[in-house]
């Protein structure tokens, strides 16, 4: 493993930013149900835990400590799932209500009751959604506000919005290489492996490297976001499998390129919010609003990680192999140059066409579904 202080500027500390500690630290703490303390550096803070990995026990004892002045916050695009326009998310005020219902409140698809008397987020809210998502939870916060001299959250881990703004941008693009290894693959023959390390959660992200591509020219690259049903078990409901698999190929083809493997299923949001969402999709809901239902955007995805593996393989120029033009333009804002993007479509099937056309009419993808299913006949 390569040295990570070997680099450091004079005077850096020597295990890392001190914010990106401090949001990893929160990040943990929120993924085992215990709260967090968020302050905005000027004498404003709050409580929260995350709703996704609460339970009633803990959510009664937050209730109590918090005197009953804890609320639950919703995201806008949640907000407005349950009839709220709130353009920086809705405060719902929980005393008296009990832990069944806040579950309806915050990722059913159908609450009990509509919420009432709620008033809008603010930044201290949003910093907390920000931490779940970084911890890959829902974004739905049961939070309490703290005047200076409350002490009934005394031990929990702080972390500022400084922190999150500051050690999670530096986290996102510390990334070191960890190792490298030649891998034979089906139909490829040998490629080398490269993982990385680093984020906020210290995952690892890998590099398929196929062929012999030359770095310091334009170099093929497919940017993959991890699908654990379509890549590894062949879901019919999407085209990820196909498109990891024929991306592999079509880099062959090219004469070499980069698979960079990303670990963000479901758009960003995690494997547990992704089954969430399948459910929905089950019940008719198309990707998009199923995902809204649980407060999330069309697409959670960040390509941080991408980026400063591209980087720390010497990579400045791509072809990119996607039909997603959001996915070039996020590379081109992070400085990447993106020559020419490539498509990469995928079989068509009965269970995954709607998925398809919601890709192509809703998210913008440069897909023409009705000439690929007649391509394939």
């Amino acid at each position: 493993m390569t040295s990570s202080t070997a680099s450091l500027p004079p005077h850096a500390p020597p295990f890392g930013h001190p914010g990106a500690i401090r949001c990893e630290r929160a990040v943990a703490e929120l993924r085992a149900g215990r709260p967090v303390l968020v302050d905005d550096g000027q004498g404003r803070r709050i409580a929260t835990i995350a709703l996704d990995s609460s339970s009633p026990q803990g959510f009664a004892a937050f209730a109590e400590a918090a005197g009953q002045s804890h609320y639950l916050y919703l995201t806008p695009t949640r907000s407005q799932i349950l009839g709220v326009v709130a353009r920086t998310g809705a405060r719902i005020p929980l005393a008296g209500r009990g832990f069944a219902e806040l579950a309806e409140l915050g990722y059913r698809r159908e609450p009990t009751a509509l919420p009432a008397g709620w008033q809008p987020g603010d930044e201290l809210d949003a910093a907390a959604v920000e931490l779940a998502r970084l911890g890959l939870l829902l974004p739905a916060m049961i939070a309490a506000p703290l005047a200076a001299n409350d002490t009934a959250f005394d031990g929990c881990v702080p972390v500022s919005l400084q922190d999150l703004q500051q050690g999670a941008g530096q986290a996102a693009r510390d990334y070191e290489l960890v190792t490298r290894s030649p891998v034979p693959l089906r139909g490829l023959g040998m490629t080398e492996f490269a993982v990385f390390r680093g984020g906020i959660a210290q995952r690892d992200q890998t590099a398929i490297i196929v062929g012999e591509p030359d770095f310091s020219g334009v170099v093929p690259v497919r940017v993959h976001s991890s699908c654990l049903t379509g890549d590894l078990f062949g879901s019919l409901k999407c085209d990820c499998g196909d498109q990891l698999r024929l991306g592999l190929l079509k880099l062959k083809e090219l004469g070499g390129g980069i698979l960079l493997y990303l670990d963000q299923e479901g758009r960003g949001t995690g494997i547990a919010a992704k089954m969430r969402a399948y459910g929905y999709q089950h019940d008719g809901l198309d990707t998009i609003d199923a995902d809204a239902q649980l407060g999330f955007g069309a697409d959670e995805r960040r390509y941080g990680s991408a980026v400063a593996m591209l980087r720390g393989l010497g990579v400045q120029r791509v072809q990119l192999l996607t039909n997603n033009p959001t996915k070039a333009q996020r590379l081109r804002s992070a400085g990447i140059e993106v020559t020419e993007c490539v498509p990469v479509t995928g079989e068509i099937t009965p269970e995954n066409e709607g998925y398809l056309r919601t890709k192509a009419e809703r998210a913008g993808h440069h897909l023409d579904v009705d000439a690929l299913i007649l391509a394939s006949q």
